[in-house]
Formats: structure tokens, C-alpha cells, sequence
């Protein structure tokens, strides 16, 4: 596919999933396979809403490089024909990650999230060398995740505008998930807004569609799917004012939640906290992050029920 096929599969409120475990800590294909056909049946999957797998959300890092192509193929099957995938690979040399974006390809993802290859310290002109060999060897499309913060040479390098439009021959280089570090310029989006798809990773979704931007990020759209999807739908039609006052809403009711249970430990604990809080349980996260406890779930649930969204019965 060319890109602009590739833009209308890599948009809107991109759903990160997080990925389901045993009590033992194991893979628990059995459930993500009962819990991506209950995204898709909630409205999941499309190329307004893709299923995102094995990203840091979903516990990515954790997953040995045998069990992300388990987990891709059984998100790929339980979704269905037609229903948009799209793979998170881990950080690596250009070489291996070419191995993992043509398996990721077979295994029938439309797209690949990939980092900035930070442990190699790289360089803008490392940057386009590294997408354009991946872009060259594929053809689904690529969604570049501006993972500056993790960047350790003297720049910090981020992916900066005047970089990504040296990637616009880079046909599979499709989209980017932007952020940016302070002292750069946030609406510098628009110089490559109307070649990318730049998805907003800042919380500021309202903003990154006046410029142009094609999506968002939110930790939220895998518990309620059909929150983001209006949120998504008042952003294309300009309904600014009523997106904003929806993510605010919800951010304002989980907002408290999130910030405590975040200081208890890291990691991704708060999304299985959310998914077993609305009936929808995908076990713990691999340690060292603890996982939500009883508590933690109940005090969910009534934050949840300030905003009507639905909560799991109590057994």
C-alpha cells in the first residue's frame, strides 16, 4: 500500500491494548482473544480507532521476542477480516528490526509503531537512514514514536519536523505520535501535518487537530471505547469545545485514581485496573509493577460511576 492508503488506517483515537496474563504471569492468549472480539464488538478496529498491540501500554518491553507474534496473531484472528492492527516493536538495530516488522507484516498488521532507535544515541541523519531501510523493506505502514525523553546523547535528539519532511519519500512512513521537549516548538506539527498523520501523545488533542493532526492518544479508549469514539467524532467535526469538555470530564472523575495508584508503583497498572473495574478483567502486570488490588478496583469503580460508565458486578 502507498501512503495515502496507509493514512486512512493509521488515524483517530488509536486503541493501546493491554495484554492479558495469567496469575502466573504468562500470556493468556484464551482471554485476549475473548477481550479484542469485545473491543471490536464496542467499536474498535477500524482505521478511526486501530487495535495497537504489545506497546508499552500493552507491557511491550515485557514481552519475549517467542510471545509478541503469539499475541499479534491472536489480536489479528479474534479481530477479524478488515479490522486494523497495528504492532508495537521494541527498540533495536535496523537489521533485527526489519526481522520483526516483516513478521509483524506476515502475521497481517497494517502498521508497526516503532521508537526512536534510542539506545544507539542517534543522530537526525541516523533517524532517517534507520526509518527509510525499514520503510524500503515493507509494505505496511510505519507510525514513529518520538520517544525523546529516553534519547542519552548530548541533543536529546527528538524527531523534529525539518527531519520527518526528509522522510516524505519514505512511502510507508505513515504517521507520527508526537510530543515534543520543552524548548520546541509543539505547532511546528503543521510544517508536516498535511504529509504525516501526526498523533497527539501530549494530552492535547484539541490542539494538535487545529493543526492538522490526524489522531490521538488516549489511555482511556480500551476500557470505553465509545467515549473516545464521540471524543474522535466532535474532533472531526470541529467540535472543539465539546471534545475538550469530555476529556475533562473523565480526566477530571480518574484523574485522582490515576495519581494515586500511580505512586504505590510504576508501570502500566492503572489500565488492568480500569479493564477489571468495567467487567472486563485482563490479570496483573509482570513485575516489578504491583498489581491493582481490591481496593484500588473498588475505589475505580466509584470514580467510574461518577462519569455512568459501567462498572463490573460485584460477585
Amino acid at each position: 500500500m502507498n501512503r495515502e492508503e496507509l493514512r486512512k488506517l493509521i488515524s483517530g483515537c488509536i486503541a493501546t491494548l493491554p495484554t492479558p496474563m495469567t496469575d502466573d504471569f504468562k500470556l493468556d492468549l484464551a482471554r485476549a482473544t475473548d477481550v479484542t472480539r469485545w473491543w471490536v464488538e464496542n467499536g474498535l478496529g477500524t482505521g478511526e480507532s486501530p487495535l495497537k498491540t504489545s506497546a508499552a501500554m500493552g507491557e511491550g518491553p515485557d514481552l519475549s521476542d517467542d510471545e509478541w507474534p503469539h499475541l499479534l496473531r491472536t489480536v489479528v484472528n479474534a479481530a477479524g477480516n478488515g479490522k486494523a492492527v497495528i504492532c508495537a516493536l521494541k527498540p533495536k538495530n535496523t537489521l533485527h528490526t526489519i526481522e520483526d516488522a516483516k513478521k509483524a507484516q506476515d502475521l497481517g498488521a497494517i502498521g508497526l509503531q516503532i521508537d526512536l532507535p534510542f539506545f544507539h544515541h542517534p543522530h537526525q541523519d541516523d533517524l532517517v537512514r534507520f526509518y527509510t531501510d525499514i520503510s524500503d523493506a515493507i509494505d505496511i505502514g510505519i507510525m514513529i514514536y518520538n520517544t525523546f525523553w529516553f534519547c542519552q546523547n548530548a541533543a536529546k535528539e527528538s524527531m523534529r519536523p525539518e527531519t520527518m519532511l526528509r522522510l516524505k519519500d519514505a512511502e510507508h512512513v505513515v504517521a507520527l505520535k508526537w510530543n515534543v521537549p520543552e524548548g520546541q516548538d509543539y505547532d511546528g506539527m503543521r510544517q508536516i501535518s498535511d504529509v504525516f498523520n501526526i498523533i497527539d501523545n501530549s494530552g492535547q488533542a484539541v490542539r494538535a487537530v487545529k493543526n492538522g493532526g490526524r489522531g490521538y492518544i488516549s489511555p482511556f479508549v480500551a476500557v470505553r471505547p465509545q467515549h473516545d469514539l464521540a471524543v474522535w467524532e466532535h474532533l472531526k467535526a470541529g467540535r472543539y469545545d465539546e471534545a475538550q469538555a469530555e476529556m475533562d470530564r473523565v480526566k477530571g472523575a480518574l484523574g485522582p485514581w490515576q495519581a494515586k495508584t500511580s505512586g504505590r508503583s510504576g508501570g502500566y497498572r492503572q489500565i488492568k485496573g480500569l479493564m477489571a473495574a468495567v467487567g472486563q478483567p485482563v490479570g496483573p502486570p509482570r513485575p516489578p509493577t504491583l498489581p491493582i488490588d481490591d481496593t484500588e478496583i473498588a475505589e475505580a469503580k466509584e470514580a467510574l460511576r461518577k462519569i455512568g460508565w459501567p462498572v463490573a458486578q460485584e460477585a
